[in-house]
């Protein structure tokens, strides 16, 4: 029997679905926070971003002994790369809510965690139908909304940043947790929104 061929589909599908795990985590750190599990938290999110080290390493692996492949390798590389950046983009929030020793969630940084989990799932459902990107009904109008999402974190992010130099200058140690905390969360949302471009580039240089 041969030997079955990597399916680079599948792996960008099971890297989106890591990334989506980590966002409905980071949802449910938020929504349920307390301080005295955020190290408990921090080890199941870096489980995950192992498992999804993983699948990127399989990728390169493969990638580098295959000379016939779906899309062009450089095109493989560049969206494994922004895929694997989600993942290590959303532990690092837990990081640092461990680092910070935050005690306390505001409730836009609910609306920002919110939205990261949004886009981690559009960009999922938008690679399912990757592989079927040159008849595919739905694609376009799921990486649009990822874009949407990464315009409605930009306001959020806007006015949680103007909130804390407005009713926290008398606390100048949450001002720097959350300016940070703040700032990597919209890293998140940035990089769905990033790696939504590449695979529209993709399917521009394929059709």
């Amino acid at each position: 029997m041969a030997k079955s061929k990597f399916n680079y589909f599948d792996a960008f599908e099971r890297l989106a679905e890591y990334a989506c795990k980590e966002a409905e985590l980071l949802h449910q750190i938020y929504r349920d926070f307390s301080p005295e599990t955020v190290a408990e938290s921090l080890q199941r999110m870096h489980e995950l971003e192992n498992k999804a080290d993983d699948d990127n390493h399989e990728i390169y692996k493969h990638l580098a002994n295959e000379f016939v492949t779906p899309i062009e390798r450089e095109d493989i590389i560049t969206l494994a790369h922004h895929l694997d950046n989600i993942v290590d983009f959303i532990e690092d929030v837990v990081q640092r809510l461990y680092m910070f020793n935050v005690t306390y969630i505001p409730r836009a940084a609910i609306e920002m965690v919110v939205l990261i989990e949004k886009s981690t799932m559009a960009l999922f459902a938008a690679l399912k139908d990757f592989r079927n990107f040159k008849k595919s009904k739905t694609l376009e109008q799921l990486l649009i909304s990822v874009n949407d999402y990464e315009e409605e974190a930009d306001k959020t992010y806007l006015e949680a940043i103007r909130d804390l130099y407005v009713n926290h200058t008398n606390d100048p140690v949450y001002i720097l947790a959350w300016n940070n905390l703040y700032a990597r969360m919209e890293k998140c949302v940035d990089a769905c929104e990033n790696t939504a471009t590449i695979m529209s580039t993709i399917i521009m240089k394929n059709n």
